[in-house]
């Protein structure tokens, strides 16, 4: 099995998974509490090593990861169909999917809602303020209601890097020293 089939399967399994959660809650008339369900999950799979470790390593038994994820779950307050979910990926050893389920689940809310996610890096955290100025200006560009999805790189040294659907802008630092690099190689 190649690497691409391997990616391919579990966005597949992730997808089904993904498609039923949202169903339900979407007839449950759920989907604003899903949706901060999932950047909760989001945000504990960004910062613990330990979860990211749990659904990934073999190392853990069935049992072990259903009772670590029902009780991460009782703590999160997950919804019951989200808990259930989770614990039936943990029985059929599907929870190494978990990052997948997450990014599907983001992905048919914003269809739902007429929402774009914008990943925005920059080299420093923006203020409430920036982001408020840039979320307005990508709706503009865009049309549509749009979701910041904000990360710090240092190594860009100023400026972000903005990416709206296909379209990407590069205004950092770093990719114009790269630029001005290139230029000076080509005059010499």
């Amino acid at each position: 099995m190649t690497v691409a089939n391997s990616v391919s399967m579990s966005q597949s399994i992730a997808g089904r998974y993904a498609q039923a959660v949202f169903d339900i809650v979407k007839e449950e008339k759920g989907l604003d509490d899903l949706a901060r369900q999932t950047d909760e999950l989001q945000n504990a799979l960004d910062d613990s090593s330990d979860l990211r470790d749990l659904i990934a390593s073999p190392l853990y038994s069935r049992d072990q990861q259903g009772k670590a994820i029902a009780e991460l779950a009782a703590k999160m307050g997950l919804s019951a169909t989200l808990a259930n979910t989770l614990q039936l990926m943990a029985r059929n050893r599907r929870l190494f999917v978990l990052p997948q389920l997450v990014g599907r689940l983001r992905e048919l809310i914003a269809v739902e809602r007429g929402e774009v996610t914008a990943d925005v890096t920059s080299a420093i955290a923006l203020s409430d303020e920036q982001q408020q100025r840039l979320t307005k200006a990508l709706a503009e560009k865009s049309g549509k209601k749009v979701k910041l999805n904000t990360r710090v790189d240092e190594g860009l040294i100023g400026g972000m890097i903005v990416k709206l659907g296909s379209q990407m802008i590069d205004s950092s630092i770093r990719s114009k020293l790269a630029s001005l690099q290139n230029a000076m190689k080509e005059v010499g």
